[in-house]
């Protein structure tokens, strides 16, 4: 830094008697004349004064504008102040790490940006912070040399980068280790040898993250605290590391000590409403067992969110321990210090430059004058996550004073707006192709509405769909559908014209109940010179030409974290409809819906999900039960691997030499779908998910015909919506079964 006052010697002393005729300022760019004699304090008519000329030089530096300044007099009394401006950086770019399209949100990431004024200090740091993120990532050696390059008013800054060699982790020893398996020891750092096949996803591969090594030895010491060795001490890792192969070990010393089992537990610290019994029947660390660090800290924060849900926003939990060295026991005592009751001063909604504040409020179950509860607060970002609005919500807790909080509801919105596609090839219908025009989320308003086509080579379906969620705010709903099919084969032509009317209420945070009222009129249009048996025996006289009325009621239950990729939860759900409201159909349908989802980062810190779901359905004929109205499996959604509704009661049949099936339809049917699903990009935002699926469809017994469908799923959150590419394989597949090996939809959850 430059910072000069000149005063020519015959009139210094001159000058400081006399008062500033003038003031100039010479190379300012980004700042005005007037704005910099604010910055000064220095005003023409002021006597001459260096410490203030130098408090002013000061000032300026501290806008961070200037590299260099220096301060002149004239000969008549003026003041000229000289600015030499920091150059903006107009081009960042790096050679050696990372692709072009993510350099931005990287450079962003360790401090830089396009259009910042260069700063040497600042760079200096974004190369210290662009080494660490490297070694992050098990690199050895990291050098990246930044090169400046002038241009006219500007600078570019190069990143040149050589990430060096990864290490790889050939042996972790742990010296002392004699109670607890190393195996699980092991298990627990960041930092492991290689697994077999650990190039797999969720496997480790032997690579060493630096950043992460000094940390080890508190989880290895975790997980001798888990299992009741209070007094255990796991020494700083040793890691030695061969420069010629750049292959490592490390090793860790340790003191194991004496396992203790827990003697008592009391809660201590009462608070109005609070009931103690209850809560001590929910701990999960119990007296006469070993002790458990993990369990401790689950029970911990168990108490603290019933503390919380009291309106104590600040509560705190502190354990205290009281050691038997001599029966190798443990006294606990949770001593629970609840502060003040909090109550909600302002709900501060940001992220949702789409949805109107209104409908992310009502999802919020806390409002300004609220008392504070954490599990509406919980409950809160589970439901904005449920909408489907957003691909990401977190509501933080920001403290005003000792009684009140605000609630920062930060939400990032997705894309709900999309033209979506679908589609596959089966053996039978031939390619398969859909597509839609739907926003969930019209204008902000939470409406949900969209236009709908699939065709292939035996088929055309439209649609078109309303659906108000929360009519006038209320907890009511109202939707509804029109839509056509049109079915060719080579000697009938089927078309279905129906539409449908939804009325549902909000009964609870999750509860969700309504009654739907559908008609479709269907016309088939047989050939009668047709002698194949295949068209004949299809068809009954009633299951040409009838309509269809049917009033249904339904239940569902839905506290599940996400729309798209619940991670935690259940889906329950319910109907019971009747046809034969005016229809020629007169039956009665009853269907079960039933998903769980687990995800299991928490215990394996690994984002991988485990997924069950089931749909049941029985069919109870009152009069008239038409074909087409039956129950068909297979497909996305059913079992995969078969083409959609192709599986199903039937009677073979060889018509003139050609094996040729009869597909009767069923009654009763359930589905089970298990699924594993792993991320494969992050950046990308990909997952992979491994299906199995396993169906049943019968008349009077469901075990009639059973099939079962197994593959991988990539699910793939792009820019256009949720696409999910299905490649699957049935099992055990007859010569008459019709299989598909891939299919496609975009829009569905997964």
């Amino acid at each position: 830094m430059k910072k000069t006052f000149i005063l020519s010697a015959g009139l210094s002393s001159l000058l400081l008697a006399q008062n500033i005729n003038s003031i100039q300022y010479n190379g300012l760019l980004h700042l005005s004349k007037d704005v910099a004699t604010e910055i000064s304090g220095i005003r023409v008519g002021d006597e001459f004064d260096i410490g203030k000329i130098d408090e002013s030089i000061k000032n300026f530096y501290r806008q961070g504008y200037f590299s260099d300044i220096w301060v002149e007099t004239s000969n008549d009394g003026g003041l000229i102040y000289n600015f030499k401006e920091k150059s903006v950086i107009s081009k960042l770019e790096m050679n050696g790490y990372s692709s072009s399209d993510e350099q931005e949100a990287l450079f962003t990431e360790i401090g830089l940006r396009k259009g910042d004024l260069y700063d040497a200090k600042k760079v200096q740091q974004a190369q210290k912070n662009l080494i660490k993120k490297i070694e992050a990532e098990g690199y050895y050696d990291t050098v990246v040399e930044v090169n400046v390059e002038p241009k006219e008013e500007s600078i570019a800054l190069v990143f040149d980068v050589n990430k060096g060699e990864k290490i790889y982790i050939k042996k972790i020893d742990f010296a002392g280790a004699k109670k607890i398996d190393t195996d699980l020891l092991e298990h627990a750092l960041a930092n492991q040898e290689e697994d077999i096949m650990g190039w797999l996803p969720g496997l480790h591969n032997g690579v060493a993250h630096m950043d992460q090594l000094a940390y080890d030895a508190f989880r290895a010491k975790d997980v001798y605290m888990e299992h009741g060795y209070l007094d255990a001490e796991v020494g700083d890792p040793l890691m030695r590391v061969d420069s010629g192969s750049y292959q490592a070990d490390v090793s860790y010393k340790i003191s194991e000590g004496a396992q203790y089992s827990v003697n008592s537990i009391q809660i201590a610290g009462g608070v109005k409403g609070l009931d103690i019994q209850d809560i001590s029947d929910e701990l999960t660390l119990l007296q006469g067992k070993v002790f458990n660090i993990k369990k401790l800290r689950k029970d911990m924060e168990y108490i603290q969110e019933q503390v919380a849900n009291l309106g104590y926003a600040y509560a705190k939990v502190n354990p205290n321990f009281q050691k038997n060295s001599a029966n190798k026991t443990v006294d606990i005592q949770y001593a629970i210090v609840p502060g003040q009751k909090v109550t909600v001063n302002d709900v501060i909604i940001s992220g949702n430059h789409s949805t109107k504040d209104r409908v992310v409020r009502r999802d919020i179950y806390l409002a300004p004058g609220d008392q504070f509860s954490l599990s509406d607060l919980k409950e809160s970002k589970n439901a904005l996550g449920r909408r489907g609005y957003f691909e990401s919500v977190d509501i933080e807790q920001q403290r005003v004073d000792e009684t009140h909080i605000n609630l920062l509801v930060k939400v990032k919105e997705t894309a709900t707006g999309s033209i979506q596609a679908g589609g596959g090839y089966g053996s039978w219908q031939g390619a398969m192709l859909s597509a839609s025009l739907s926003d969930r989320n019209i204008l902000g308003s939470g409406v949900n509405a969209g236009i709908s086509f699939d065709i292939s080579k035996i088929s055309v379906n439209y649609s078109l769909s309303f659906n108000n969620p929360r009519i006038w705010d209320s907890d009511y709903s109202l939707g509804v559908s029109l839509y056509r099919s049109d079915y060719e084969y080579v000697t009938y032509k089927q078309k279905t014209i129906g539409a449908s009317l939804n009325v549902g209420k909000q009964l609870t945070r999750n509860l969700f109940g309504s009654i739907n009222y559908s008609y479709s009129k269907n016309d088939t249009n047989v050939d009668e010179n047709s002698t194949s048996f295949q068209t004949y025996s299809l068809f009954d006289q009633e299951d040409i030409n009838y309509a269809k009325s049917t009033l249904a009621a339904g239940l569902t239950y839905d506290n599940t974290d996400d729309f798209y990729v619940p991670r935690e939860g259940i889906i329950l759900g319910s109907s019971l409809g009747y046809s034969g409201l005016g229809g020629d159909e007169k039956f009665l349908e009853a269907t079960v819906k039933f998903g769980a989802y687990y995800g299991l980062e928490d215990l394996i810190d690994y984002d991988m999900i485990l997924r069950y779901k089931l749909r049941a359905t029985a069919l109870k004929n009152e009069g008239q039960i038409s074909l087409p109205e039956k129950l068909f499996l297979g497909g996305i959604g059913s079992v995969r691997g078969y083409e959609p509704y192709s599986i199903a009661p039937s009677i073979d049949s060889d018509d003139n030499g050609t094996l040729s099936r009869k597909y009767l339809g069923g009654t009763k049917s359930i589905i089970n779908t298990a699924e594993v699903s792993i991320p494969l990009s992050q950046a990308a935002k990909m997952r992979l998910a491994f299906f199995y699926d396993y169906g049943m469809v019968g008349r009077s017994d469901i075990t009639e015909i059973k099939k079962e469908g197994y593959g991988v799923a990539l699910e793939w959150f792009s820019p256009m919506g949720p696409i999910n590419l299905v490649f699957a394989r049935a099992k055990n597949a007859d010569a008459l079964d019709r299989t598909a090996s891939f299919e496609f939809t975009m829009g569905q959850k997964f």
